[in-house]
């Protein structure tokens, strides 16, 4: 529902399954086929000189590598949930890490400035800013996906969407506008939870980041 991007602009002004006879395996093909091509690079990067022997040796630092057990599917349509949830970080997930950035500065500035007038002034500006930024992305997600987003943003700034609204604009905006997500069934109160609810969001996350989906 492309009225739901007005939720996300509201949040920058701040394995034991059954097996049938022929399963869907989650493998690296798979997931090429399901998803497209990779959003992050796995990185090999020098990290210094070490010297051994009399002899200087470089030695190389790379992103994590994780390993989980293999997806087994009960059915093709869990299998196409998983990779639907796949589909819906790799588009949603970039919005979120730069929002948590934009929050890391921007909440930096604001405690760096001493009167309320000033930050008052940074907050206008701040949030004409992130509207013009976020609008144009945010109006082509759907109702799933800004559901999505809004958990996500708990995951990357650690704390949930209603909190960054009070927090730049008050107990009575966060309300009102928790209130209007109610309206699609959503909450800026909802918490993001990687062991149970969200484990699988998880699990997609950490492969996309690592380059490995």
């Amino acid at each position: 529902m492309k009225q739901f991007y007005l939720l996300i602009i509201i949040l920058c002004s701040l394995s034991n399954s059954t097996v049938f006879s022929q399963p869907v395996l989650d493998s690296v093909e798979e997931a090429y086929l399901q998803t497209g091509g990779r959003i992050f690079t796995h990185r090999l990067y020098l990290a210094g000189i070490v010297e051994y022997d009399g002899e200087e040796i470089p030695w190389y630092k790379i992103d994590p590598v994780y390993i989980f057990p293999r997806l087994i599917f009960a059915n093709e349509a869990e299998a196409r949930r998983y990779y639907q949830i796949a589909n819906n970080i790799k588009k949603v997930y970039p919005i979120a890490v730069e929002i948590a950035r934009d929050v890391r500065i921007h909440t930096e500035h604001l405690d760096s400035l001493e009167e309320k007038r000033d930050r008052d002034q940074y907050m206008k500006k701040m949030e004409k800013e992130l509207k013009q930024k976020y609008t144009p992305r945010c109006k082509k997600l759907t109702l799933t996906q800004g559901k999505l987003l809004i958990k996500l943003v708990d995951r990357q700034c650690e704390q949930t969407a209603f909190k960054l609204v009070r927090s730049y604009m008050g107990s009575f905006k966060a309300t009102f506008y928790n209130a209007f997500a109610s309206i699609f069934g959503a909450s800026l109160k909802k918490e993001y939870d990687p062991d149970v609810d969200d484990r699988l969001t998880e699990r997609c996350i950490l492969l996309i980041e690592s380059g490995q989906m």
